[in-house]
C-alpha cells in the first residue's frame, strides 16, 4: 500500500516509469528471484539455502547506502543529510521494476527517504543494431575521445537522446549533426559575431542605442533563453533545452544576415554596432546557457569573450558592458570530412569481425558434440520441492534406467501435467545438488517460457544423434 501511495501521488515521476510501476503492482507483486547458484558473491544467510548467493541488483541497493556512508565518514558530513537533499535516480528501462518497486522497499524498511524522481532512459542502438560488447559492436568512449572532442559526444547523446522512444547512434547522423548544427549554426553564428567585432570595433563591445524593432525583438529572446533553458533542465527536459539553444542561435543567423552588419557599417554605423552588439550579449548567453552540455567549449566561448568561467546561471542574463573588450576569435567547431566517418564505420566492422573470428574458437567440433549423450524420457513421477516455487522434482524413465532431475519448471507446469510426458534429456551431466536435492541430468526447454521439447514420436531410452 505504501508503494502504491507513493506511485500513485508521486507527480514528479515520468509517465514510462508510473505506468510499468502501476501495472505491475495491478498484476500483483509475484515471487522474484533473489539468489543464484555461484561459487563467489555474498552467501544467503540462511541454513537451507547453503551454496547459493545474492544477485548483484540486490546487493547493489545497499551499497549504494554502504558508499554514502564510506564518504560520510571520510569528509565528516553526515550522510544523511547528503541522501535527504533531492535524490534522482537515473536508470534504463529494463529495471524499472526493480528501482521503482524493490529500491523504494528496501529504502522505506531502512528508514531512508524515498526518490524525489526516477527517470528512466530508453534504448540507444548502434547503427540499427543492438549494441553488444562481446561482439565488439560498441563505440568505446577512450576510443572516441581520442579522436574527438568528448563535447561532441556529449551533444549528440542529448540532442539524440533516448528518454521517450528507442533512438540510435549513427556515425553518419553524428556527422550531420555535428557539421549542420554545431559548425553551420552555433559554430557560424559565433565565428561571424567575434571577428566582424574586432574587424569593425577593434574587438569592443559597441554602443547600443536607438534600437529598431528587430532588434528590440531579438534583444527579447536573448534575455528569455536561460529562463527557458534552465526550466527545462528543471524538468529534466534536456534534449528540449539543447533543441532550445539551438533554436535561438538559428534565429541569432537569421537576425545576423538580415541586419548586414558588413553593408551597415558604410551606410548606417549605428545599425552595425546594435547588431554586433545584440549578437555579443548571445554569444554570452550561449557560454552559460551551452555549460551543462558542452562545458570545454562553453569555458572556450567564455575565453574568447573575456569572461570567467560561466559557473553562476544567474549571470547568464547580466549583458557585457559596452566598450568590454573581447578576445580574438578562432573557430570553435570544425567540419568533420567523409573520410573521417567513413573510417569509424571501416573499423566497426572490423572490429566486429575479428571478435566473430575470436568466437569461432568457443564453437565445438563433431567430437565434442559425440561426448554430449542427450536421450528421450518419460515423466514417471512429479512433485514440488518444500520451499521453492520454481522447482519440480521428476523421476524420469530413460530407458535403462530411472533418474531423479531436479527441473525450474513449477512455474510453468503442474507436476501432475508432466506425468507420463516423454522429454528431451541431458543424461552424462554431473550430478548437482540443488536446492538440497540431488539431480541426475537436465531437462531441456526452450526460452523464459521454458516451453519442453515434445519428441510424442520416439521412443524412451532413444539417444539423440
Amino acid at each position: 500500500d505504501d508503494l502504491k501511495d507513493y506511485i500513485d501521488n508521486n507527480e514528479n515521476l515520468p509517465a514510462n516509469v508510473r505506468n510499468y510501476a502501476k501495472n505491475w503492482l495491478k498484476e500483483g507483486l509475484n515471487d522474484w528471484v533473489l539468489t543464484r547458484d555461484m561459487d563467489w558473491g555474498i552467501p544467503l544467510p540462511l541454513d537451507e539455502a547453503k551454496g547459493k548467493v545474492l544477485y548483484v541488483w540486490v546487493e547493489a541497493f545497499l551499497g549504494y547506502i554502504s558508499s554514502a556512508a564510506q564518504w560520510s565518514r571520510e569528509t565528516g558530513i553526515k550522510w544523511e543529510d547528503y541522501w535527504n537533499d533531492t535524490a534522482i535516480h537515473f536508470i534504463g528501462k529494463d529495471i524499472i521494476y526493480h528501482h521503482s518497486i524493490f529500491w523504494p522497499g528496501l529504502l522505506k524498511a531502512y528508514g531512508c527517504k524515498l526518490p524525489d524522481n526516477i527517470y528512466a532512459g530508453e534504448f540507444l542502438s548502434l547503427e540499427g543494431e543492438k549494441m553488444s560488447t562481446s561482439k565488439n559492436w560498441v563505440v568505446w568512449i577512450a576510443d572516441f575521445v581520442d579522436k574527438f572532442d568528448p563535447d561532441l559526444l556529449r551533444y549528440y547523446l542529448t540532442i539524440n537522446a533516448p528518454l521517450n522512444k528507442d533512438t540510435d547512434f549513427s556515425w553518419d547522423d553524428f556527422q550531420r549533426r555535428n557539421n549542420d548544427e554545431l559548425a553551420d549554426v552555433i559554430g557560424n553564428f559565433l565565428h561571424r559575431t567575434f571577428t566582424f567585432t574586432h574587424k569593425f570595433f577593434d574587438g569592443e563591445i559597441p554602443e547600443y542605442k536607438n534600437p529598431s524593432a528587430e532588434d528590440n525583438k531579438f534583444k527579447e529572446i536573448i534575455e528569455k533563453l536561460p529562463d527557458t533553458v534552465g526550466e527545462y533542465i528543471s524538468d529534466f527536459e534536456f534534449r528540449d533545452g539543447l533543441l532550445e539553444i539551438y533554436r535561438v542561435a538559428k534565429i541569432g543567423n537569421k537576425y545576423f544576415n538580415d541586419q548586414e552588419p558588413w553593408k551597415a557599417v558604410k551606410e548606417d554605423m549605428q545599425k552595425a554596432a546594435n547588431c554586433l552588439y545584440l549578437s555579443n550579449q548571445l554569444a554570452k548567453t550561449l557560454a552559460y546557457v551551452l555549460k551543462p552540455y558542452i562545458p570545454n567549449k562553453a569555458d572556450a566561448i567564455a575565453k574568447i569573450i573575456n569572461l570567467t568561467t560561466p559557473d553562476e546561471w544567474k549571470d547568464a542574463k547580466v549583458p557585457l558592458a559596452e566598450g568590454h573588450k573581447i578576445n580574438k576569435a578562432k573557430p570553435l567547431f570544425t567540419k568533420i570530412e567523409d573520410d573521417v566517418i567513413n573510417k569509424q564505420k571501416e573499423e566497426l566492422q572490423k572490429n566486429l569481425k575479428e571478435s566473430e573470428d575470436e568466437n569461432m574458437s568457443d564453437l565445438i567440433s563433431i567430437d565434442d558434440f559425440d561426448k554430449v549423450v542427450i536421450k528421450i524420457g518419460q515423466v514417471k513421477e512429479a512433485e514440488k520441492i518444500e520451499k521453492s516455487d520454481k522447482l519440480l522434482k521428476l523421476q524420469v524413465d530413460i530407458g535403462d534406467e530411472t533418474r531423479q532431475i531436479v527441473a525450474g519448471l513449477a512455474k510453468q507446469y503442474a507436476p501432475e501435467e508432466l506425468i507420463d510426458r516423454k522429454v528431451t534429456v541431458l543424461v552424462n551431466l554431473q550430478p548437482e545438488k540443488l536446492f538440497g536435492t540431488l539431480s541426475e541430468g537436465m531437462i531441456l526447454a526452450t526460452g523464459e517460457s521454458a516451453a519442453l521439447l515434445s519428441p510424442d514420436e520416439c521412443e524412451v531410452g532413444e539417444r539423440i544423434q
